[in-house]
C-alpha cells in the first residue's frame, strides 16, 4: 500500500518541479528589454550583463481597469561592480507581450 502512495507523491513532485522550471510568458522579451533599459540609463558599455533567469512576481492590477492584471517579471543585470534589479510590467494577450512599465533599482548598501 505504501509503494503506490510513494510513487504518486514522487510523480506529483516531479510534475511540480517541471512546471517550476518553465519560463514565464514574455521571459525572452523581458531579458531583451532589461539590457535595453541598462543601456538607456548608462550608455553602451561592454561590461553590461543581464542574467537569463526571469522570476515572475505577483501580478499588478491595471489602475485604469481593475478587471485587468499586468504580469511582473524580474530580471537582474550588472555593469562592472554594480548590480541592478529590473522589473518589467507586461500586459499579456495570447502570445503578445505589451510592455506597460519598467523599473530599475541599484542593489546597494549605503
Amino acid at each position: 500500500m505504501k509503494t503506490p502512495i510513494r510513487s504518486l507523491v514522487l510523480a506529483a513532485s516531479c510534475a511540480c518541479a517541471g512546471a517550476a522550471l518553465a519560463a514565464p510568458p514574455c521571459a525572452d522579451e523581458a531579458v531583451s528589454r532589461a539590457k535595453k533599459l541598462l543601456v538607456f540609463h548608462f550608455g553602451e558599455d561592454d561590461r553590461i550583463r543581464v542574467g537569463s533567469e526571469v522570476k515572475e512576481l505577483p501580478p499588478l492590477r491595471n489602475p485604469a481597469n481593475k478587471a485587468q492584471q499586468f504580469r511582473v517579471l524580474e530580471v537582474w543585470g550588472s555593469i562592472y561592480k554594480g548590480n541592478y534589479r529590473m522589473r518589467l510590467i507586461y500586459h499579456v494577450a495570447g502570445k503578445d507581450c505589451t510592455l506597460m512599465g519598467q523599473e530599475i533599482l541599484e542593489y546597494a548598501s549605503l
